[in-house]
């Protein structure tokens, strides 16, 4: 019995994400959502001590898994999605090259704002562009902002696993998540 109940736990626990992306894709086929999309697998955990964003030697970078999962992402989006209106991305190479990889070099602007930050009051006035951005957009296709964990955790209060999009809506003073797809 206790057997039987771990079995049906699990799989309810497995086909959520799956419920959870289909439900993400249904709201990007409409168009007009505003989507953080957390850059895709670079390993490590953060940058070296002579980090210079201008400088990709001397930041994280994309694995190939990175790389192939931003492919699979610009293909899913061309495929599932309404148009990509505008895409604007964090200047660390690791999400510029997700950016450039899944939407294209022509679509994608670089955007400071973007950038890891701290709640600090410079990190506060970033995160009111960001939020400024996100409320003001009135597109018919999907605007994306390529970013960083802290960022999405700062702007909506939850996390992101690499390369996940999550689909959010301005509410009060913050951002709402409303949907969420996975790309594995």
């Amino acid at each position: 019995m206790v057997r039987m109940s771990l079995l049906a736990l699990l799989s309810l626990l497995l086909a959520l994400p799956a419920q959870a992306t289909e439900a993400g894709w249904a709201l990007l086929r409409e168009g007009g959502q505003v989507v953080l999309l957390r850059h895709a697998r670079a390993p490590g955990v953060s940058d070296p001590a002579n980090f210079d964003v201008e400088n990709c030697a001397t930041q994280r970078n994309l694995s190939d898994a990175g790389e192939s999962q931003a492919r699979r992402i610009g293909a899913l989006f061309a495929a599932r999605a309404a148009p990509t209106e505008r895409v604007l991305s964090s200047r660390y190479c690791r999400a510029l090259d997700t950016a450039r990889i899944a939407f294209g070099e022509e679509l994608v602007e670089p955007f400071a704002p973007l950038d890891r930050f701290s709640r600090n009051e410079l990190g506060e006035k970033t995160l009111a562009e960001v939020l400024g951005l996100a409320s003001s957009f009135t597109g018919s296709g999907n605007f994306v902002m390529v970013t960083h964990a802290e960022n999405i955790s700062a702007l909506t209060g939850q996390s992101a696993r690499e390369g996940e999009a999550v689909i959010v809506r301005a509410e009060g003073e913050g951002l709402r998540v409303i949907g969420r797809v996975v790309f594995n």
